[in-house]
Order: C-alpha cells, then sequence, then structure tokens
C-alpha cells in the first residue's frame, strides 16, 4: 500500500468520525440510549471481526490489555451515554463539543506522565481550548460562566459524562503510546463495550426497539463510522502522513458540528462557532508544541 492511498484512508476516518455525535443521537432516539449504544457497539464489533479480524491475545502487553481495555470500555461507554441523554439536538451536538477536549487533554497528560517535551506555546493552547468550551456553552453570550453553568444544570449527566469521556480518552492514548507496543486490540475493545453495555441494558432496558428501514439504516451507519473509521484510522496511522492526519484531526469538531446540525435539525449560534474554532486553535497549538524542531 501507498502513503497516499494510506493517508487517504486515514482521512476518511476523519470524515466517518464526524458523523458520530449525529449517528449516535438518532440512533439513541430509536432505539433508547443505552439499547442503542449496545446495537451500535455490537453491529460495529461484527464489522470489525471482518475487517481488521480478533487480535491474538496472549501476543499483548499485559498492561495495554488490561488497563487499555477499561479505559476504551469507559470512554466509548461515556461517549454513546452522554450524547444519548441529551435533551435535545443542540445539547447533543454541546456534549459532543466538550469530548473533542481530548487532543488538549492527551498532549497535557503526555507531559505529565510520559515526560513529553514541548514548549510553552502549549500554556496559550490549553487556555484556548478551555475558553472555547465556555464560549460553547455560553451560547450568543460567549464568555458568560453564569449561563454556562445554567446550561450545565440542565443536565449535568451528559455534561459530566461529555467531559469525563474526554479525559479518559486522554489517559487510554497515553496508556496505549507507551504499553501498546504496536498492538491493536480494537476488535476485542469493541466487543467488550457491546458486552458491557447489554449488561447494563439488562438492569435498566424498558423500552422497545423501533426497527424500520430508516432506523436500521441509521443504525448500520453509526457501526460503520465507529467501526470502520477506527480501522481506517489505524491503517493511516501505520502506513500514511501522521503529520497529514494528525493536523486534519483537530478539525473534527468543526465537520462534527455542522453535520449534527444538519441531521439533527439544530440552529447554532455564531458564539457556538467561535469556541468551536477556539477548541481546534487550542489544540493545535498543543500539537505544535510537542512538534520536534
Amino acid at each position: 500500500m501507498t502513503k497516499t492511498k494510506a493517508t487517504f484512508i486515514g482521512l476518511i476516518a476523519i470524515v466517518l468520525w464526524s458523523f458520530i455525535v449525529a449517528l449516535i443521537r438518532v440512533v439513541s432516539k430509536n432505539f433508547g440510549t443505552v439499547g442503542g449504544a449496545a446495537l451500535m457497539y455490537t453491529v460495529a464489533s461484527v464489522f470489525l471481526l471482518f475487517s481488521v479480524g480478533f487480535p491474538i491475545i496472549r501476543h499483548f502487553p499485559k498492561k495495554y490489555l488490561i488497563i487499555g481495555a477499561i479505559l476504551f470500555v469507559a470512554y466509548e461507554i461515556c461517549l454513546a451515554l452522554s450524547i444519548g441523554y441529551a435533551n435535545n439536538g443542540r445539547q447533543a451536538i454541546e456534549v459532543g463539543m466538550i469530548n473533542y477536549l481530548w487532543p488538549t487533554l492527551t498532549i497535557i497528560a503526555s507531559i505529565l506522565f510520559n515526560q513529553q517535551k514541548t514548549t510553552w506555546l502549549v500554556i496559550p493552547g490549553f487556555i484556548i481550548s478551555m475558553v472555547g468550551i465556555t464560549w460553547v456553552l455560553g451560547d450568543e453570550s460567549g464568555l458568560n460562566f453564569y449561563l454556562m453553568f445554567a446550561n450545565i444544570q440542565e443536565n449535568p449527566m451528559s455534561y459530566i459524562l461529555a467531559f469525563v469521556g474526554a479525559i479518559i480518552w486522554s489517559a487510554y492514548c497515553v496508556v496505549t503510546a507507551k504499553y501498546a507496543e504496536g498492538k491493536n486490540g480494537i476488535t476485542l475493545f469493541f466487543i467488550l463495550v457491546a458486552i458491557t453495555l447489554w449488561i447494563q441494558y439488562a438492569f435498566v432496558g424498558v423500552n422497545e426497539f423501533n426497527f424500520t428501514w430508516k432506523s436500521t439504516l441509521y443504525l448500520l451507519l453509526a457501526a460503520s463510522a465507529l467501526g470502520f473509521g477506527y480501522a481506517a484510522w489505524n491503517v493511516g496511522i501505520l502506513h500514511g502522513n501522521v503529520m497529514v492526519l494528525a493536523t486534519a484531526s483537530y478539525f473534527i469538531p468543526i465537520f462534527s458540528a455542522f453535520f449534527a446540525a444538519m441531521v439533527l435539525n439544530a440552529t447554532l449560534s455564531l458564539g457556538f462557532w467561535q469556541g468551536v474554532i477556539m477548541i481546534c486553535i487550542g489544540s493545535l497549538c498543543c500539537f505544535i508544541a510537542t512538534r520536534k524542531r
């Protein structure tokens, strides 16, 4: 496989991930928050079994297998439930933006725990990202802490899950870089996510699944965006231009908000877009701060 082709496949992953917020929201409305997530990760696991295959577990480093699995499962559940429990489409997009703090938090975690070398640019990058989130939650008022906390109080579970998820995913990225030794446990981890969600559904599931051709199509699309997104990203990172992919990935919040607004028929203010751009700029600053001269 050529480097250009692998890079293109990696860019496809970015496009697929940009639809995740909108698709998870639609699936949760048709099949319930927990039940929809369980179905979604089950189908995605099947896709991964055929596309990536099942890993040879005995070849995996134990620390990555145990710690990585726990963090991955916890993150995916936080992501799916934070979007599913949102009160409306606009709120689902907001919690999705909080989730995209993970690039900035990953850089900070790498500096703290992996002794990642950096420059002073990481400080304004972190500040800009955090201000961007405040701006998103402040809606048209921009930097408005009162309105931000008022929005969070409407549905604290979704916002807390999204923020905790961003922290967990940054930890997963650090653990993977440190302990994975090039191994890819994505198929196994997706299966574990599905099993965990089905166990949760057994205790809280009360809704009936609304299977129609349209809801089934959205379920397949969501599972494809999740499963094939991870598979495509792995190909791109291993064989493509990592710099191109890394830079492009920091613009996912913009693409995600745009697609989600269309699919969910949500109206997003100028202040919201300003906040999203700040998140992207802050992440890019942190990324640049860790590049070797």
